[in-house]
């Protein structure tokens, strides 16, 4: 299937192929959360970002990768993105991983609690962790980088297209999201760097940079 980063509730996932890796998207819930599963080419290992909600459908999402489960994380504390955990958790034993600064406010406890700077394995693959405090205090955001040089970053509700992540009128909340998503996104990585959001389409860091100004003025 190409890849067009939109997907419907219960539809087919998305596929975009690397040469180190697949990721595939599936949109499972009326809120049109998205479950992302990152599978690695050479060893079949397999990564789960956000069981957000109907557990069938992500345990095909991951029967559709033909690998191993070896993880799932969350990518922040809210309700709608964690559905799912605790049965896809029981099922497959595979290793649970959220930020630190959310992992109390989780129903499965995580395995390992995640601190900006850390790493995520899976395979041979790697993701680094960058933490964007605002949207929830422990909100992560997972960068791979794929050896053909393109960058992709699975953002939760912290980076939508059009905007960063809901900060329900906190102007300080808001502030330092927009200041993290600045400095440990856009001050990083290109802008071919491809945004993979926690609801709804993709986006890239080069289509949303012109507007970062707008964000700032409007406080939202």
């Amino acid at each position: 299937m190409v890849y067009n980063g939109e997907v419907t509730a219960g539809g087919p996932a998305d596929v975009r192929e690397l040469p180190d890796a697949v990721i595939r998207k599936a949109s499972v819930s009326p809120q049109d959360n998205n479950a992302y599963l990152i599978t690695c080419r050479r060893t079949g290992d397999q990564l789960l970002i956000d069981a957000a909600d109907d557990a069938d459908r992500v345990r095909a999402l991951i029967g559709e990768g033909g690998g191993p489960l070896r993880g799932i994380v969350t990518t922040h504390q809210h309700w709608d993105h964690h559905r799912a955990l605790a049965e896809i958790a029981g099922v497959t034993k595979a290793a649970t991983l959220a930020g630190e600064d959310d992992a109390e406010a989780l129903p499965v406890q995580p395995d390992v609690r995640l601190r900006h700077g850390d790493a995520v394995a899976v395979g041979e693959l790697t993701l680094d962790v960058v933490h964007l405090r605002g949207h929830t205090p422990g909100s992560v955001t997972l960068v791979l980088t794929s050896s053909d040089g393109s960058v992709h970053a699975f953002t939760g509700d912290s980076l939508f297209p059009g905007g960063v992540g809901n900060t329900f009128d906190d102007k300080e909340n808001f502030a330092s999201l927009l200041a993290d998503v600045e400095e440990r996104l856009f001050g990083v990585y290109p802008d071919e760097t491809w945004i993979y959001p926690g609801h709804g389409k993709d986006t890239t860091l080069g289509a949303e940079r012109p507007n970062l100004p707008e964000w700032r003025e409007r406080g939202w």
